[in-house]
């Protein structure tokens, strides 16, 4: 057996130091994917938890950190609190991030590569009388080949049930995580892709318009990931800087996985060339617990931003002077060629006279 060391609980962020596993389909329809809801859910009649061994009592997950090739040993316990009898599905899934940002396990006709296929409960039912609790045994075995970096899956416990609509099954999973990080080389990364911004100008002149930022944040390392952001927006020479505030954050990162961010920046300036520049700041928690700020990540893109609603008002304040000048420029013709009407009209006048004298 190859070297073991046993990780400290919680060793990741927010959503993997929750109490007491939850991952519980409280109405996925037989062969559908589930939505996991609170482990104490009013029709869950059963309760799981860990094993008090060496690696620690009361843990809110399983945690380790094993060797390439090696391979422990742990404990679940299921306890039925029902008045009826148990009979349980048992396996282990990998974990994914969902579209709403929350860890989830594979359903248990989808392949597993990582935990799922690594983690190997002693049985694959249990049968458990009302009132009492069973302990079913767990061996962790990873192969020689696995890459170094972080796993994350679960245990699962899972019951079906006829629902309440005819030829529908209800599966109900309860389960706990399991946190597992091969020993090697760990290389936490995250990069920004497809970076792109629009502009919305206002139809006030007067007033400035909004640019949208949107890109992917992808998990390129073998750690989970969370991070912190920045973004601000300039014109040339970065004139008239607009800053996006506060964004939120994205949820922590599996190896391999992406998420998409689309951010708003308010009262941005159209200076004909904008640049917005996205900051990613990683952050990887360890073994302890402790958060670590990684190297920025930065990246910019670029759009323009014409001021439209700005240049139709000059136009048309240059026609308007336009207008008047020549407006202006023929009046003054106008009065000079009367003038000299009114002057020639004199002189002819004046010489009529004359003539008129002579006679």
């Amino acid at each position: 057996m190859h070297a073991l060391t046993r990780r400290r609980a919680n060793p990741v962020a927010a959503f993997l130091r929750t109490t007491a596993l939850a991952l519980l389909a409280s109405c996925a329809i037989t062969g559908l994917h589930a939505s996991p809801a609170l482990a104490d859910d009013g029709d869950v009649a059963w309760t799981v938890r860990t094993e008090s061994n060496n690696y620690g009592a009361d843990r809110s997950s399983f945690d380790y950190v094993v060797n390439p090739g090696g391979s422990l040993e742990d404990g679940l316990i299921v306890a039925n609190r029902g008045k009826d009898p148990l009979d349980l599905a048992v396996y282990a899934a990998d974990g994914f991030t969902t579209d709403t940002g929350q860890l989830d396990l594979f359903p248990k006709d989808k392949k597993s590569v990582g935990i799922g296929a690594w983690v190997h409960a002693d049985r694959d039912h249990a049968e458990i009388k009302p009132g009492q609790s069973i302990t079913i045994p767990l061996k962790v075995t990873v192969p020689d080949n696995a890459p170094p970096g972080d796993y994350v899956g679960g245990i699962l416990t899972s019951l079906t049930q006829p629902g309440d609509a005819g030829g529908i099954n209800v599966d109900r999973r309860l389960g706990i995580r399991i946190i597992l990080r091969v020993s090697g080389q760990l290389r936490p990364n995250l990069a920004i892709e497809d970076l792109r911004m629009d502009y919305a100008g206002s139809v006030n002149p007067f007033s400035s318009g909004d640019a949208i930022i949107s890109y992917t944040i992808h998990n390129t390392g073998n750690a989970i990931l969370s991070a912190k952001q920045t973004m601000s927006v300039a014109g040339p020479f970065g004139w008239l800087a607009t800053d996006a505030g506060q964004i939120a954050a994205p949820p922590e990162l599996l190896p391999g996985e992406s998420w998409k961010m689309t951010v708003p920046v308010h009262h941005v300036s159209p200076a004909f060339r904008l640049a917005a520049t996205t900051i990613l700041m990683p952050l990887l928690t360890d073994a302890s617990g402790a958060t670590t700020s990684l190297e920025p990540v930065l990246a910019s893109t670029g759009a323009w931003a014409l001021p439209w609603t700005q240049l139709l008002l000059l136009a048309l304040l240059l026609a308007l002077l336009v207008g008047a000048f020549l407006l202006s420029r023929r009046r003054r013709a106008r009065r000079k060629d009367r003038e000299e009407a009114r002057v020639r009209e004199a002189v002819q006048q004046a010489l009529d006279n004359q003539k008129t004298q002579v006679r």
